[in-house]
């Protein structure tokens, strides 16, 4: 949670209504991905290539997000279902459907694309809702950046752990891999790289950034690689378009929660000068974690040469600033319950996440974002005894000791 000393001094340095130039570079042919907080600049930095497999932490979807941004990489789901793993063969491969990354959310990966046989198919699974275990159905092919096709299958999610395997197209070199949720609890994904199949922790905790600069798919209609800014879980934004940014008004706004509000089309390349142009009559609204709303102009962008996006940020609300220090207050009853059944408040706070652990930590249910609180859940098949209810919040963490009976 950041301090009210800090956010005293966002003011003080920057003031309302002071624009304050910015540059942000994501290095030589795009190599790197930025994270970037409105309030506290760059937060973290790594490379794209470094994994291949990003597996969601919070909420429900599950979604499991493939770098088909590496080079060489793409991913095909394949006719196969679970029981045929040991008979795929390419028969047709050229015909098979190619899975992108949704560009509008992050809990719609590459393995989550549909057809849908009903709500509780997840795209890699199918989740029950009696054990609360999602099953994996589908058998993928993803082509690597070493130039070899690996088969892959996402086993399940159990017990807040993901298990996953892939091997040679010939069955050979058959490897498992599991992701413990728990292990990345302030992350919004866990990584892992197919190649050197480990696990890669690579962004940093979720509360801490706003937007991230970085190389991805876009939908234009079709699949092409772009590069441009992406918003966090949770963070709202706005288009001010046909407005010099002097003119704009963030008061009239509509925001919204698509990741790509930002996007790429704030410049574009001109074919008779070869230069990149910045769209001088569009500007961007964001509204960060703590409710805060900031005002972001692009400036100039030094395409892969140099990797550098600039542009302008300037506070323009600070509604959200006196009770960004105020942490959340977590209501949890009936406290204990009989049937497993409670409800949630965190008062004026903004819930971001919640998980709920057993006395040996392990997280037994999740939930994302909750747009209406309070909120109620129930903890199921789980036995009596102790458990903790930890949330994330537009306050920082808030965590409480549930008793079931």
């Amino acid at each position: 949670m950041r301090s009210s000393l800090l956010l005293a001094s966002v003011l003080l340095v920057h003031g309302l209504h002071a624009q304050t130039p910015v540059t942000v570079s994501i290095a030589p042919g795009y190599a790197d991905q930025v994270w970037y907080s409105l309030q506290n600049g760059v937060v973290g930095t790594a490379p794209v290539n470094n994994w291949d497999l990003a597996f969601e932490i919070q909420g429900f979807t599950a979604s499991v997000l493939v770098n088909t941004q590496k080079a060489g990489v793409e991913v095909v789901k394949s006719p196969f279902s679970i029981a045929g793993w040991n008979n795929v063969d390419t028969t047709g491969l050229s015909t098979w459907p190619r899975a992108h990354n949704a560009d509008t959310s992050w809990s719609f990966g590459a393995l989550n694309q549909g057809p849908f046989a009903d709500e509780f198919d997840l795209g890699w699974g199918n989740y029950n809702m009696i054990t609360h275990v999602v099953a994996g159905d589908t058998i993928f092919l993803i082509h690597l950046a070493n130039g070899s096709w690996r088969k892959l299958r996402i086993d399940g999610l159990a017990t807040g752990t993901y298990t996953f395997t892939h091997a040679n197209l010939d069955g050979s070199d058959e490897l498992v891999g599991q992701i413990n949720k728990a292990a990345y609890s302030t992350k919004n994904f866990a990584y892992w790289d197919l190649e050197t199949h480990t696990a890669v922790d690579r962004e940093p905790a979720n509360d801490s950034w706003d937007l991230t600069f970085v190389k991805y798919v876009a939908f234009i209609p079709q699949p092409y690689g772009v590069t441009g800014v992406l918003q966090n879980k949770g963070i709202e934004a706005a288009r001010a378009a046909g407005v010099p940014p002097a003119d704009a008004d963030w008061t009239a706004a509509a925001y919204s929660a698509h990741i790509n509000t930002i996007g790429f089309d704030w410049k574009r390349f001109d074919m008779q000068t070869f230069q990149w142009v910045i769209e001088d009559s569009l500007s961007y609204f964001v509204k960060d974690l703590g409710g805060n709303v900031w005002h972001v102009a692009f400036t100039g962008f030094g395409g892969s040469t140099s990797g550098t996006i600039d542009f302008s940020q300037e506070l323009v609300s600070a509604t959200g600033l006196a009770d960004r220090d105020r942490p959340a207050d977590l209501h949890l009853w009936p406290n204990p319950t009989p049937d497993g059944t409670f409800t949630i408040d965190a008062g004026e706070a903004r819930i971001l996440g919640l998980e709920v652990l057993d006395a040996s930590g392990r997280v037994v249910r999740t939930h994302g974002a909750m747009s209406a609180v309070p909120f109620t859940m129930e903890l199921g098949g789980l036995g009596a005894g102790s458990y903790t209810v930890r949330l994330l919040t537009d306050r920082g963490p808030a965590m409480a000791r549930l008793l079931r009976q």
